[in-house]
């Protein structure tokens, strides 16, 4: 992929509009080619019907296939299933599939790496390398498609990365799967989630992008919350949940607040109480999840008894909790575990190589 031969797949309507008018060819064609991409996930154009043969050789002459290599694949005995895809440049991203009742869900990485610096989270260890394409953000759906041979139903951009940060590639990549006569996912399926970057919030209102919010919480407190998510100290509590509570006005769908709970940090009695008052006006479902602990983390998985007694002071508070068990336990499943392990392995084969 070079500049001058961008990907089919990271091109909404009107770039596609912008190619046929480029190659003197009828603006109709750009649906063909939508719907062709974007519906079937094919990236090969010679398998449209009845485009004008010079069409199929300017797009094979001005724009480029992206498929990145499978590097990795692990099935877990829940059925989740990770993948570690190289990209053209070689860097590595997850893609996580996580099957339920009926439905597909697929977390989507966003960057490569992460620079928020959350203490909990293993991206976060190795920094931020670069942000992702929106074609690169599609390539992990068809990817999915390909190498599991299911489409998802549910998108969640909670991969590696602050999506936030990348905030025009993800609207754009928003506004593709949800384009109707494109990857036609339903809003109501799509959903962005943030460690609480205020200026990204007040863009989705503005932009009154086509997608749910997930707030990643994880403290009932700033001094706790500053602690573990450095981005608190720019966007305390009170700020966030404001901007988070603009969003849900007018909107039908609850927030969704996420809550990794840390045994001894923030999984206490009184923290499920300030939780409660903090959210007490914001229509929200709280997802708790039990922290899914990796070997160089400081932090414990809280027991079971501990975890079921927070939720039921929830409970009783009439709050909507639902108790999120890791899935893929037996597997790399903490995101970026399987990146790191598999850079762990190459190093070693190298080292043993050289022995």
């Amino acid at each position: 992929m070079t500049e001058n031969h961008p990907p089919l797949i990271g091109m909404d309507h009107q770039a596609l509009l912008a190619l046929c008018e480029k190659a003197g060819v009828k603006p109709t064609h750009a649906d063909s080619l939508r719907a062709h991409i974007f519906r079937h996930a094919n990236q090969d154009v010679r398998d449209i019907a009845d485009l004008p043969q010079h069409f199929y050789e300017f797009l094979e002459a001005h724009s480029s296939r992206l498929e990145p290599e499978l590097r990795a694949k692990q099935q877990s005995a829940d059925g989740t299933c990770k993948l570690l895809l190289g990209m053209s440049d070689g860097r590595e991203l997850e893609s996580v599939l996580i099957p339920g009742k009926d439905r597909l869900t697929q977390c989507i990485s966003t960057q490569v790496g992460c620079a928020v610096g959350c203490t909990f989270c293993l991206t976060a260890t190795g920094g931020l390398t670069r942000n992702l394409s929106t074609a690169e953000m599609v390539s992990q759906i068809f990817a999915a498609q390909q190498h599991v041979g299911e489409r998802p139903r549910n998108l969640v951009l909670m991969g590696m990365g602050e999506p936030m940060h990348n905030y025009d590639e993800v609207a754009r990549f928003v506004r593709i799967a949800t384009d109707p006569k494109g990857m036609a996912f339903s809003p109501r399926r799509i959903t962005i989630s943030t460690a609480g970057h205020v200026p990204g919030i007040a863009r989705m209102i503005e932009d009154d992008l086509p997608c749910s919010l997930a707030l990643s919480l994880n403290a009932s407190n700033d001094e706790t919350r500053s602690r573990i998510m450095p981005i608190n100290r720019r966007w305390p509590i009170a700020e966030v949940l404001n901007w988070t509570a603009r969003f849900a006005a007018g909107r039908k769908k609850r927030i969704l607040i996420e809550y990794v709970l840390l045994a001894g940090i923030n999984d206490s009695d009184a923290d499920a109480e300030r939780l409660v008052e903090l959210l007490a006006e914001l229509p929200c479902t709280i997802n708790l999840l039990p922290f899914n602990s990796f070997a160089t983390s400081p932090y414990t998985r809280p027991d079971d008894e501990r975890v079921y007694a927070f939720r039921d002071i929830l409970v009783r508070a009439d709050r909507v909790v639902v108790v999120r068990e890791s899935r893929g336990r037996d597997i790399s499943a903490a995101c970026g575990q399987l990146r790191t392990e598999m850079r762990a392995r190459h190093s070693l084969s190298h080292q043993d190589a050289a022995a």
